[in-house]
């Protein structure tokens, strides 16, 4: 239950005739909504008028009924649930954020973080850009945009783009008549597509969005891909595949993705359950019962049971009605938010030895609240079990851990983190064990290892876009 947050999911969908789109994406981003809690909106295209809806706030409060009825049918939609990590929490930067143009309309969606967004807003706004938000998304709208000025079509500009773009970044993109998907060359964020039994085209951050509209899993998006679906069906160009290392964010896998998702060909459920495993190997208890932590840390609580021989137990109920922890910017929300989103199973814990699989510690305080809850309610012993290493380095790449000052395993060991947390023993997965989840498949775990993938930027601040200027 870790108090991180991921940046975004994106979905499109394109229908050769017209069809109530809004409700697919509505259904979309409800299945992606743990990806991001801030903001949502949806955009239909309706023979190249855009209808928009954006605010924030869940999809289900934002998307009412009286507010999908003013969706007209179309053939093109795209919709977006935010978590900012460059950019604050504001109206302004709901996205998908849509341009009109001289060459044409567009409507973006954007799931990641650029390394260089500092530098390329910097080069635009002294050429004389105006940017009307905070997020990085902007500036690729803009990038995009100028080089649509001397390309022959919109997925020529999207690649001459790419040339200029650093860092994570999955795109739903949809033109007047083409609904476009572009992951970076390094794949770091997941995106994926299928299509219906009616011949739609749907394309998602998580497969778990293409079930949700009955659409049939294609495949991922390759890493450096641009796919076009239009009238004339898919068509997909391959020019900056293969061009750099696959870096798969690791964290997808532990605990962003939902665990009914497959990304890169590989199951997010076995992954966890697999990391259980290794965690029962390398760091054991002596233990009467294994629980984990409501969602990331049952599939891993499982996997450890399994290995260890110790009991699975259901050590807490969760109140679903509630967004994950990690959405709520401030730690005094965070807090609160706690209190009320776990109950324990008294049962289950009360006189025993438990262990507790959370799938991450980053500042220590959700896990502590966590702990004094399992011994309010009884339990002997309570040994934690991560099945993330420990976290030592700032992301730039779409989680927001833009600092080592308030991460806790920088500034102490694992007993000394056990103690602040309560516990009676702690244990991390070792980080040579994440090439057994990943299996393959290249990753970045720069937020453990400290191994970036790309150059790092200067200027790291989420809000670096909304800092006072004094000139």
């Amino acid at each position: 239950m870790s108090n991180l947050h991921e940046e975004c999911g994106v979905f499109g969908i394109y229908s050769p005739e017209p069809a109530d789109l809004a409700s697919s994406v509505y259904y979309g981003l409800y299945s992606l909504q743990h990806r991001g809690q801030e903001s949502c909106g949806i955009v239909v295209n309706d023979d190249g008028v855009f209808y928009s809806h954006k605010d924030l706030g869940l999809v289900s409060e934002i998307f009412t009924k009286d507010v999908m009825a003013h969706y007209p049918s179309g053939h093109i939609a795209v919709g977006h649930v935010r978590y900012g990590t460059t950019g604050g929490n504001s109206r302004r930067n709901c996205q998908p954020i849509e341009v009109n143009h001289s060459r044409g309309k567009m409507a973006l969606a954007h799931n990641g973080n650029l390394s260089n967004a500092y530098e390329l807003r910097y080069g635009l706004e002294m050429s004389g850009a105006i940017f009307h938000t905070t997020s990085d998304t902007e500036t690729i709208a803009y990038i995009i945009t100028g080089q649509r000025l001397t390309s022959p079509s919109i997925e020529e500009a999207v690649s001459r783009a790419m040339n200029k773009l650093e860092g994570a970044y999955s795109l739903v993109l949809m033109s007047s008549t083409k609904l476009i998907a572009a992951r970076d060359p390094m794949g770091f964020r997941p995106l994926c597509f299928g299509k219906t039994s009616d011949g739609s085209y749907v394309v998602a951050s998580e497969s778990c969005a293409l079930e949700a509209v009955g659409a049939e899993f294609i495949r991922d998006v390759a890493p450096g891909e641009i796919i076009v679906f239009n009238k004339d069906g898919m068509k997909s160009f391959t020019e900056h595949c293969g061009k750099s290392p696959h870096a798969m964010c690791i964290f997808e896998y532990i605990y962003f993705a939902r665990p009914d998702s497959v990304i890169d060909g590989y199951s997010v459920h076995a992954s966890r359950r697999k990391a259980g495993k290794i965690l029962a190997q390398t760091c054991p208890a002596d233990a009467d019962v294994v629980i984990g932590v409501p969602d990331s840390g049952l599939d891993a609580a499982l996997g450890f049971a399994e290995e260890s021989g110790i009991p699975y137990g259901i050590g807490f109920i969760k109140n679903k009605y509630i967004g994950r922890t990690f959405i709520s910017p401030g730690q005094s929300l965070r807090t609160d938010q706690v209190k009320i989103k776990l109950n324990t199973i008294k049962d289950t814990v009360y006189g025993k030895r438990v262990v507790m699989i959370d799938d991450s510690i980053v500042r220590g305080n959700t896990c502590g609240r966590i702990v004094k809850l399992l011994r309010d309610a009884g339990a002997a012993e309570v040994h934690v079990r991560s099945s993330a290493p420990p976290f030592l380095n700032p992301c730039y790449y779409g989680t927001d851990i833009d600092s080592r000052e308030n991460l806790i395993a920088c500034h102490h060991t694992v007993d000394e983190i056990a103690s602040i947390i309560g516990a009676d023993s702690l244990g991390y997965l070792p980080l040579e064990a994440l090439s057994r989840l990943a299996m393959e498949t290249g990753y970045c775990s720069a937020c453990f290892s400290g191994d970036y993938p790309t150059d790092v930027p200067e200027n790291t601040t989420k809000d670096r876009f909304e800092q006072k200027l004094h000139i």
